[in-house]
């Protein structure tokens, strides 16, 4: 008996060895089951089914169709379910291979399981007349209400996504470019654009499964009551009402069985495309629309209580529902009594706080003057508030880092302060305490740019972008996705400060490099290069001087990331010329590679604007012979002349930025300086180069020249 016992227990767990194994190998190998069950599906279509096997399949295919609208309910965004549209094939195909099983026996054996028997016989109840109405009725509500709006959601929604594809696109350009996300971020929203508008796609297409299968099962209902008749009578030798009654209540239990789970699937469709413009999750958001605001809740209890006295209405229902609804406005009202208490104690809080006596600030404290400072109006404190969802600092820290990647060196931190003296929309960038510039926002807001290809006028105020002047709008938030059809780039409020503090840093960077930062930076070559940084002394080479070529470097846009380069170049000329503005010269040869690399288009190449041989001869001329030709902004030349030479400078930057180039001007090493210096207060924007600070394999195109 003990061994019995014994062997009982170890086949039992040889099998429940088994099963485990088995399972662990289908989670591993979860793409041959997903084929293996594609295979089966498929097989069904030709495969007879017996009885017990078909009310399996059923239920599963019941279960599969309530966790599919399960799922739906509780999407925040669609692509949570980007899996939708390919599950919507699969389920249709299973179905239809349900319906050819069902047929088979149905029309074969004259039974199909007890699943069909008994949704034939609950519907039916009796009466074959009312339980074919209740089918047909259930198809309408699917075929006509669920499946048609489902379908026609999706076809919009798709062309909307793929049109505002590009605008969106270029947003994410700007934010890369401005520094608001880094590279793998951007790269992320760029998937999950593609991600979006394929789904979206993919949707409008896979709607069809559903529609086709409401029209199938139409068909098959049809086929299985007329061959049903048929065969009963002609061949069972069934008479009228037999066949009827069979027949009927196993067509209208198919019909039941394949419609339930095909409906259920319409809902979680339409639930799916339906959920594009969601913020939160589908209960919170009814909950918080429907119920956030009494007065709509007071009127709908009123309104339903005037119905409750109608004569000739039951009384009851309505009063009932008058009664609940008036209860959850009046449950609203006191919970925003609470809300606005709370307020009010948290309010009373910060204003017994601010009575409390303050320290009493140093005076050094209050003669330290901010590298760099933003002051905003109280109606942008949302912005950098992060409590109201404002981004400002992390977007702040963002272009710091790109900056310093970019320029060479690492920025001073920000300063942000409200200034309740400013106009409320209003921000001012100050450096060294000095205003740089200052602009409105409206941080309620979207500003929409008209990147030069925009159809359309936009409604909303008119303003000028302040970073590239382009033309712009501030819309309402509505209106984004109509803009981005148009061609617009929209951007958030946050979005138009950070871009206008990044570029006014870039053009400023030189301005807040002193020789502390200076000595930093030497002295973190010290591991990498010791030998160099011990010929930097103040008499070899003083800081000071480094500091000065570095400037005049990031004046005209020139990184000094390179700083080894630009070091070897100074110790070798500084024992030549002490002229700041030659050394400067001589680094910008040993950076030709780096001077290159920043002008260069995709191709390689260097598009530029020439100056005219004539002009570029009357310069040099003016350089050899005049002794204050150096030193003057003009170069000596006459006005007239002056003036000329910016007016075609004018012309040739349009010319060239229409061609889609930045405005860059080559010209000959010995006047380029001086050049740069001439046209620097008129065309800030405009980069001076010249041909010997370029590598020898450099390709230039000139597209146009200056002239006189």
């Amino acid at each position: 008996m003990a061994k019995n016992k014994q062997l009982q227990a170890f086949q039992d767990s040889r099998v429940g060895q088994v099963a485990n194994n088995g399972l662990d190998a289908f989670f591993r190998n979860k793409d041959i089951s997903l084929a293996i069950g594609i295979l089966l599906i498929l097989g069904l279509l030709i495969i007879p089914l017996p009885a017990f096997l078909l009310d399996l399949f059923l239920a599963v295919s019941i279960a599969i169709s309530v966790l599919i609208l399960m799922v739906s309910i509780y999407l925040v965004k669609p692509l949570e379910f980007s899996a939708f549209p390919t599950i919507l094939l699969i389920t249709t195909l299973f179905r239809l291979g349900l319906n050819v099983a069902t047929t088979r026996l149905i029309l074969g054996d004259g039974k199909a399981g007890d699943i069909i028997h008994a949704f034939g016989n609950f519907v039916i109840a009796g009466n074959y007349i009312v339980g074919f109405i209740i089918f047909m009725i259930l198809l309408v509500i699917n075929f006509v209400v669920v499946i048609k709006g489902s379908t026609r959601i999706a076809e919009v929604a798709a062309r909307f996504t793929l049109d505002a594809l590009p605008g969106k696109q270029m947003s994410i350009d700007a934010d890369l470019n401005a520094g608001f996300i880094d590279e793998q971020t951007a790269r992320k929203r760029r998937v999950e654009l593609s991600r979006e508008s394929d789904f979206y796609g993919s949707m409008d297409g896979a709607a069809k499964f559903i529609k086709g299968d409401a029209i199938a099962a139409i068909i098959i209902t049809g086929i299985n009551l007329l061959g049903g008749f048929a065969i009963g009578m002609a061949q069972k030798g069934m008479d009228f009402t037999t066949a009827i009654s069979t027949y009927t209540i196993l067509t209208i239990g198919d019909g039941l069985v394949s419609q339930i789970p095909a409906l259920l699937v319409s809902v979680a469709g339409g639930l799916v495309v339906t959920r594009s413009g969601a913020a939160d999750k589908l209960e919170v958001e009814l909950s918080e629309q429907f119920g956030n605001k009494p007065k709509p809740l007071f009127l709908a209890a009123g309104a339903l209580l005037i119905i409750s006295i109608l004569p000739g209405l039951p009384m009851l229902p309505f009063l009932l529902l008058s009664a609940g609804i008036g209860g959850m406005g009046f449950v609203r009202i006191q919970g925003m009594k609470q809300e606005a208490d709370d307020s009010l104690r948290a309010e009373l809080q910060l204003v017994e706080d601010s009575k409390e006596e303050p320290k009493e600030q140093p005076v050094e404290e209050l003669l330290k003057i901010d590298p760099i400072e933003i002051e905003i109006g109280y109606s942008l404190i949302s912005l950098v508030d992060e409590t109201q969802g404002g981004d400002v600092f992390k977007r702040i820290t963002n272009v710091r880092k790109q900056l310093a990647t970019e320029l060479g060196y690492k920025l001073p931190p920000i300063r942000v302060r409200d200034n309740l003296q400013l106009e409320p929309e209003k921000y001012v960038i100050k450096i060294r305490g000095n205003e740089i510039t200052s602009n409105i926002l409206h941080p309620n807001m979207l500003l929409a740019m008209n990147p030069g290809n925009a159809e359309g006028e936009l409604n909303g105020i008119k303003v000028t972008e302040p970073v590239f002047g382009l033309p712009a709008t501030w819309i309402s938030n509505h209106e984004r996705e109509n803009a981005e059809i148009m061609g617009y780039t929209v951007v958030e409020s946050a979005t138009v400060l950070t871009t206008h503090l990044t570029e006014l840093l870039r053009r400023n960077s030189y301005k807040l490099l002193n020789r502390q930062d200076m000595r930093d930076l030497v002295d973190n070559l010290k591991t990498d290069y010791p030998t160099l940084v011990d010929e930097v002394t103040p008499d070899s080479l003083p800081i000071s001087v480094v500091q000065k070529v570095c400037q005049n470097l990031l004046s005209e846009g020139i990184p000094i990331k390179d700083l080894a380069k630009i070091l070897e170049a100074l110790l070798d000329y500084y024992k030549i010329t002490k002229n700041v503005d030659v050394l400067t010269e001589y680094v910008r040869h040993n950076l030709s590679d780096t001077i290159k690399k920043l002008y260069e288009d995709y191709n390689g190449t260097i598009h530029a604007i020439g100056i005219d041989p004539e002009l570029e001869d009357n310069m040099t001329n003016a350089l050899a012979t005049g002794n204050t030709a150096s030193t003057s902004p003009t170069l000596g030349l006459p006005g007239e002349i002056v003036k000329a030479i910016r007016g075609s400078m004018g012309d040739a930057i349009d010319e060239i930025t229409l061609a889609g180039h930045l405005p860059v001007v080559i010209c000959s090493a010995q006047i380029r300086p001086y050049f740069q210096r001439m046209i620097h207060t008129t065309y800030p924007m405009v980069s001076v180069i010249s041909y010997t600070e370029l590598p020898s394999d450099a390709e230039v195109e000139i597209h146009t020249s200056i002239k006189i």
